[in-house]
């Protein structure tokens, strides 16, 4: 999926680190692996975890920054690229609401092999990486809940790079819209994505217009509902499986 340097880094006043506060209640409800802890490790996480409100263009995470916090979208969409790399700009993918990023970077202690760059105003939350290892150590809700997204992921980008070699641009919305459904890794989703054509022009590497085009194939197919401010999906796995039906 190319990815084109749409965004200018915004002028902001401080960092996002300085920008941090601790967590509403209805922030923590919208955590997925807090409900795999027990009362005293949440009471531990919830003392550590971060939430800050970031500005679109901004960037949470920047390529060769050393990894220090576990980082997840509590409300809004980013998206995972390379663009500052020497390489080929690569649009990896967009992380929507409930999805959590970078434990493979913390488990390695290495530094980040992408940029995460925010598309929408969004609320991004954060769990410092020494917590993060010892709820590692502690918890095997944690550990199974860490294995599960690694493992989920892995077949994320192996699907993704199967369909940067298809042509057909209505199989590529289709299948990277069925991408930011995912239920396990993106959990706060649910049926309905907030985006709008232009972010998801950005996250598949298309035009505006020739998402817009295949948007109404996809509704008309019964696949998809386009919404006033997102999209809503009607058939997941009709949506994965479009490339059978395009031919």
């Amino acid at each position: 999926m190319s990815a084109s340097g749409f965004l200018n880094e915004p002028a902001v006043p401080t960092p996002l680190r300085q920008r941090a506060r601790r967590a509403t209640s209805a922030e923590l409800a919208a955590i997925p692996w807090l409900a795999v802890l027990d009362a005293a490790q949440r009471q531990q996480a919830i003392a550590q975890l971060q939430v800050a409100d970031a500005e679109v263009g901004e960037r949470v995470c920047r390529i060769g920054r050393p990894a220090s916090f576990w980082f997840g979208v509590v409300d809004g969409l980013l998206k995972m690229s390379n663009d500052d790399s020497s390489g080929q700009a690569i649009t990896f993918t967009g992380v929507p609401p409930g999805g959590w990023f970078g434990e493979g970077t913390l488990l390695k202690r290495e530094v980040y092999r992408y940029n995460i760059q925010v598309l929408r105003k969004s609320v991004v939350a954060g769990l410092p990486l020494d917590t993060f290892h010892q709820l590692l150590e502690q918890s095997i809700g944690f550990n199974r809940f860490v294995l599960n997204q690694l493992n989920e992921r892995l077949g994320q980008f192996i699907a993704a790079r199967e369909t940067d070699r298809i042509g057909n641009p209505d199989v590529r919305v289709a299948r990277n819209l069925a991408a930011l459904f995912h239920p396990q890794l993106y959990p706060g989703v649910g049926s309905m994505l907030r985006i709008t054509q232009q972010e998801l022009a950005y996250l598949v590497g298309l035009s505006r217009q020739r998402v817009n085009e295949a948007l109404k194939r996809l509704q008309q197919q019964r696949l998809i509902s386009v919404e006033y401010g997102g999209v809503r999906v009607l058939d997941l796995q009709g949506l994965r499986q479009f490339r059978a039906e395009a031919g």
